[in-house]
């Protein structure tokens, strides 16, 4: 599209040729560059153009509104930059997404929204590409706020009686499980438990002390990797940004970044990975610290419906003064894979890290052979736990999350954890899932 020149000063316009190609990260695969980009703020009318041929992809995140326009296979190696709008639109911002894709980020003023379905991207031609965003409207009362909507997915609805986390519909409780876990929870009776079992695929759910408040130990580290993914979809974190580990943010406990002199770089990507994969918790404090502090996270987990997921201090937290329950952990994995805090390619990392946790003592040790499971574990000693979203070999789907305050490092904590697992597991593994007659041999030790 040619623009004449007084378009050039009436319009915002920026036109980036030759100068983000000079940025270009190297690949093995040659990178497609975006060659000018432009916004008609009068006619709410983005259009911009490509090297190459892409296919944008565009999605609506919330709390503030952000219209996403995500553009697969093109790089760039340059600062994020944004140009102020106006005091509705207020702003649009480019940069780098993760290494294979560009992100563009419109952003409304606190109390609009878009509707989703009047955004409309056309295709001038393979590298050539227009959005067309309809006027801003205010948020209502009944409005979803804090959740992701895309255009293949419906709007969260309200929690009622009949969903869990407002986007799982509740079909009735595992009855027939029941006294088996009862019976196990007997045999352990010097332990105290909570646990939350929920199938994505028929709502069916087992329900045991699911609300009952455990310290979190490190499975606090769940909400706070998706709070920070949450932030990479907002623009307000990259994953190549850089991190310095400072004295009052080094700690003990587990991890391996303690060990390391004071002052050390790390990119955002691997101090979030080290936080989940090998629970380092010197690497949890540089990301609390980074996301504004545990008081703003709070504030986070509060909009998604977490009751009593509370971080009271930095880690390690070996006292427990950091709480959580199993629903809270259910509910916000029920929450993201149901693509409502996160975008869909956000989940996807965000799920590639925790099927990378290390331990794999608890929620694991319970599943079958072919079973995948992404979770997060914590254990301080006197409290174990675990919380994870299970795919069985048949394909079913299924939420776990499971407390248990024991002696002090008693194995058979984690003992009783394996053995619920691997009763779940069983059960939701045949066909129309009936409880089998005795406990599994492991569970009568």
């Amino acid at each position: 599209m040619l623009l004449t020149h007084k378009e050039n000063i009436l319009k915002f316009s920026w036109f980036l040729p030759s100068f983000l190609s000079l940025f270009l990260f190297g690949s093995t695969v040659k990178a497609t560059a975006i060659a000018n980009w432009h916004f008609d703020s009068d006619r709410n009318h983005l259009d911009f153009t490509t090297d190459e041929n892409v296919q944008p992809k565009v999605q609506l995140l919330t709390n503030p509104t952000r219209l996403v326009i995500d553009l697969p296979g093109v790089t760039l190696r340059y600062p994020q930059t944004s140009q102020k709008v106006g005091p509705v639109i207020q702003d649009i911002r480019i940069g780098q997404f993760n290494a294979e894709t560009t992100r563009m980020i419109v952003t409304l003023a606190p109390g609009y929204t878009f509707d989703l379905a009047q955004v409309k991207l056309q295709e001038e031609s393979p590298n050539h590409w227009s959005v067309q965003l309809p006027n801003p409207v205010p948020l209502t009362a009944t409005q979803p706020k804090y959740l992701e909507i895309t255009p293949s997915i419906s709007p969260i609805v309200s929690d009622n009686s009949t969903l869990f986390a407002g986007v799982v519909p509740m079909h009735s409780s595992m009855k027939a499980l029941e006294p088996q876990i009862k019976a196990l929870m007997n045999r352990y009776s010097f332990l105290k438990t909570g646990m939350f079992f929920l199938d994505l695929d028929t709502g069916d759910y087992l329900d045991i002390g699911g609300d009952r408040v455990f310290p979190a130990a490190s499975t606090i580290k769940l909400p706070i990797l998706i709070a920070f993914f949450q932030d990479l979809d907002a623009g307000k974190v990259t994953l190549n940004e850089i991190l310095t580990m400072r004295r009052d943010l080094v700690t003990n406990g587990s991890g391996t970044m303690q060990y390391e002199r004071v002052g050390k770089k790390y990119s955002a990507l691997e101090t979030v990975t080290k936080m989940v994969t090998i629970s380092d918790n010197t690497a949890t404090n540089m990301i609390i610290d980074r996301l504004g502090g545990a008081a703003k996270l709070n504030q986070r987990f509060r909009s998604w419906g977490l009751k009593d997921t509370v971080i009271r201090r930095l880690l390690a937290d070996l006292k427990g003064t950091n709480t959580t329950s199993s629903q809270d952990m259910t509910r916000v994995l029920a929450l993201l894979i149901n693509n409502k805090l996160v975008s869909s390619q956000s989940r996807e990392q965000v799920l590639d890290i925790l099927r990378h946790t290390t331990i794999r003592t608890l929620l694991p040790a319970g599943l079958g052979k072919g079973a995948v499971i992404a979770n997060k574990t914590g254990d301080i000693g006197f409290l174990i736990g675990d919380a994870g979203f299970i795919t069985m070999p048949n394909g079913k789907r299924y939420l776990a999350a499971i407390f248990v305050t024991r002696p002090y490092k008693d194995s058979r904590g984690r003992d009783f954890i394996r053995q619920v697992s691997q009763l779940v597991y069983n059960y939701l593994n045949q066909p129309n899932p009936v409880a089998a007659i005795n406990l599994p041999n492991s569970a009568t030790r």
